[in-house]
């Protein structure tokens, strides 16, 4: 050999070698790169996620006392500006402050006229956020006012400009029929004004006016006056004035219905605390569906308003926990279902009705003297508290996703209205009121409801087509088909979930009966046709290539098909009725949904089957001839040498299909976001819908608030979606190797 040509060869074997030493280095990075992604993924998700479950905190801002205060007047209400720059003081005498929070000094004061009556005895808040107020006068005069804040700026430096106007004129509202005020309430909604006032005669004044801003009250659209025989010492309005309740100090409930002042009606007569105890605190959650009571032994319990079996409306206690000491103050949230509550211990307890969860417990040790008057801000988290040494202490309360807890992520909760304890989904509304309801348990069940449909239709149409197409069919033929099928994974499922939901759904719902006897028909059928064709004389049977049988089935597959529809009307009108779907729900209770699971099986079966027989029939191919050849040797029949040789040595790579298409039908998104009704019930039944995590998460992502409480737990669904996927797939390896490992050597 000539030196020139081991020269050539030496720089051949070099340069594979470098080729070599290049791909292996390229093909390792990609597979770290792949790692990194999917950690980077994890974390990122749990970054996210993580401020769901920071715990809430209440830490002291300030105190001050206020530099114009006047000695001779008692403070009667006091509020907190929305943003927790300012607070607000209305004083006994007509005067209303408004006070920097950071140092206590007056930035803006008004003074209404109160020359022509007397001092201010009450105020209550007409809505929800506390900015329209009615001001009760000694002398059984009412005026409403409303709190404004204009935002300027100077420079860079945000200011805040409070004004006070008169909601219906400067001239106070005489109120007839009552004496001496005692309890007042009053509800503000879009274009009527309820009143309802309590004097220390036992006299209930009721009154409904039609209102518009900046115009004078003149009469009541209607009004009537009730006899109130025991002592009361609460009154609550809902926001709409439809129901009002009265509490007496012992607990002793008396409500009415009063949407109609005609027909006023005492739907009950109950007692909301315990006998022996005394009730201290009586407030109106969020919405006006329930009320939040407290009693001087720290208890603390919701009532709600239900319908029982007969239509009829009951107040109903639904759950409640201990606030440790006698209960002096409660707040409830302007916009949330949580509320704070002060016991005599001075110490803080946040609670938050849906969760059920107490979320802060805390002593505050600023102040000494006892605490007169207290308020929270609309965002609930700037807390005010007076004090009876007319010194004011500011908190802060980080408390940013209270509404989630275990208990209303996977457990049944009692949501407002409902008569038993349920899992429900409903992340928004229409009125900003409502309970959020924030249950994974209907999402995560409507997945795996997806995916068990999908796989009872894909796996055995992929596994038994890629078992024939591998090991008894003609090469030629299977040329054809195995192309064929998996050219069908290139079909958009975009594509598929809408064909389903506008063509497929009808279809299914028209001829239900014929569906769903194809399961029973086409496998009989087919049954008959190949032991009738085992009966045919040899010299027919010849006429057909070995492996080519196939072929034959399907014409039979098209008249079963066209039999099925064509007899099911008969059929469903001899047994059903005809009509299925009425007659099971008749007799069974039933239900059908157009788009049901039934659809989405069909649907994602066909999206799931070319994945599951492309990696089934490649792994069934590649068993060594040797091993079949082998075992047909020995005496087994080809039937004997699938069952116990080629499927063994195959299943590590037929569990990688089964897995690999399980895993592409948890993670489909667009069939069941188009093929479903995308409702989140917890129901098994083939026949109706489901919500699944990722068409949950694609709906509803593009259209939450960002860092919101619903932004967040979308990506914990992502994220639980992530975590099961990645320990599902873990198991399903260790699984797989160990098959590897058993039937390898064969």
């Amino acid at each position: 050999m000539s030196y020139d040509s081991i020269k050539d060869r030496s720089w051949r074997q070099r340069r594979r070698g470098l080729i070599d030493k290049f791909a292996g280095t390229t093909i390792g990075m990609g597979g770290v790169s792949v790692i990194f992604a999917i950690v980077l993924i994890f974390f990122y998700l749990l970054w996210v996620v993580a401020p769901i479950f920071q715990a809430a905190e209440i830490l002291p801002l300030n105190q001050f006392t206020l530099n114009d205060s006047t000695a001779n007047v008692s403070t009667k209400y006091i509020a907190v500006e929305e943003s927790g720059d300012l607070g607000m003081r209305i004083n006994s005498d007509g005067s209303i402050q408004f006070f920097n929070l950071l140092d206590g000094k007056v930035v803006y004061k008004e003074q209404l006229d109160l020359t022509e009556y007397s001092k201010i005895s009450h105020v209550t808040e007409l809505d929800s956020e506390g900015m329209n107020l009615a001001i009760a006068l000694d002398n059984n005069h009412l005026i409403f006012i409303r709190i404004s804040y204009r935002v300027n700026f100077v420079g860079e430096q945000r200011m805040l400009e409070p004004s006070v106007n008169y909601l219906f004129g400067e001239d106070a509202l005489e109120l007839n029929y009552v004496n001496n005020i005692k309890l007042i309430d009053a509800a503000l909604d879009e274009d009527s004004l309820t009143l309802s006032v309590l004097d220390d005669s036992g006299q209930l004044l009721l009154q409904k006016y039609e209102v518009e801003e900046g115009d004078d009250l003149v009469e009541p659209e209607s009004e009537v006056v009730l006899e109130i025989p025991d002592a009361q010492k609460y009154i609550q309005l809902d926001p709409l004035g439809q129901w009002l309740y009265l509490a007496s100090d012992n607990g002793q409930l008396n409500y009415f219905n009063i949407s109609d002042l005609e027909d006023v009606e005492q739907i009950e007569h109950l007692a909301l605390v315990k006998p022996e105890r005394s009730l201290t605190q009586f407030k109106m959650l969020l919405g006006g569906v329930s009320i939040i009571v407290a009693d001087d032994q720290g208890s603390v319990r919701q009532w709600s308003l239900q319908r029982d079996e007969k239509n009829q409306y009951k107040l109903v206690e639904i759950r409640g926990f201990d606030a440790l000491d006698a209960v002096g103050f409660m707040a409830t949230e302007k916009r949330r279902k949580g509320l704070l509550v002060l016991n005599s211990n001075n110490e803080v307890v946040i609670y938050h009705t849906t969760a059920d969860k107490v979320l802060l417990k805390k002593k505050l040790t600023e102040f000494k003297s006892d605490v007169v008057l207290l308020s929270m801000s609309s965002r609930a988290d700037v807390l005010l508290l007076e004090t009876a040494d007319k010194k004011y202490f500011t908190y802060k309360i980080n408390n940013h996703h209270p509404e989630l807890s275990w208990d209303a992520l996977w457990n049944e909760i009692t949501y407002e209205s409902y008569t038993d304890a349920r899992y429900i989904w409903q992340s928004s509304s229409a009125d900003n009121d409502f309970e959020p309801k924030f249950s994974l348990s209907p999402l995560v069940f409507g997945t795996i409801k997806a995916a068990f449909y999908a796989m009872l239709i894909a796996m055995p149409l992929a596994i038994m087509g890629a078992i024939y197409t591998a090991y008894f069919m003609a090469p030629k033929m299977r040329s054809w088909v195995k192309p064929g099928i998996e050219i069908m994974e290139a079909l958009p499922t975009v594509i598929l979930g809408f064909l389903a939901g506008l063509w497929l759904a009808p279809i299914v719902e028209d001829n239900l009966l014929a569906i769903l006897s194809l399961s029973f028909v086409l496998p009989a059928g087919l049954l008959i046709f190949s032991a009738l064709w085992m009966k045919f004389p040899k010299a027919i049977q010849y006429l057909v290539p070995n492996g080519w049988q196939a072929a034959l089935l399907v014409p039979v597959v098209i008249i079963l098909t066209w039999l099925s529809f064509y007899l099911a009307p008969f059929f469903e009108t001899i047994f059903f009725n005809g009509d299925l779907r009425a007659w099971m729900l008749s007799e069974f209770g039933i239900g059908y949904d157009q788009r049901n699971s039934l659809v989405v099986g069909i649907a994602m079966g066909l999206a799931v089957i070319p994945t599951i027989f492309s990696i089934t029939e490649d792994a069934i191919f590649s068993v060594p001839r040797q091993l079949t050849t082998g075992s047909l040797a020995l005496g087994a029949t080809p039937w004997q040498t699938l069952m116990r040789v080629v499927l063994l040595t195959a299943s590590p790579g037929i569990f990688s299909a089964v897995m690999i298409g399980l895993g592409r039908a948890v993670g489909e998104t667009m069939i069941v976001l188009m093929a479903t009704g995308n409702t989140p019930i917890m129901d098994m039944s083939i026949f109706e819908g489901m919500r699944t995590l990722s068409a949950n998460i694609a709906v509803e992502l593009p259209e939450s608030e960002v860092d919101s409480t619903h932004y967040r737990i979308l990506f914990l669904a992502a994220f639980v979606l992530f975590v099961v996927t990645f320990i599902f797939n873990t198991l399903a390896e260790i699984v797989r190797q160990n098959l590897r490992k058993r039937y390898g050597s064969l």
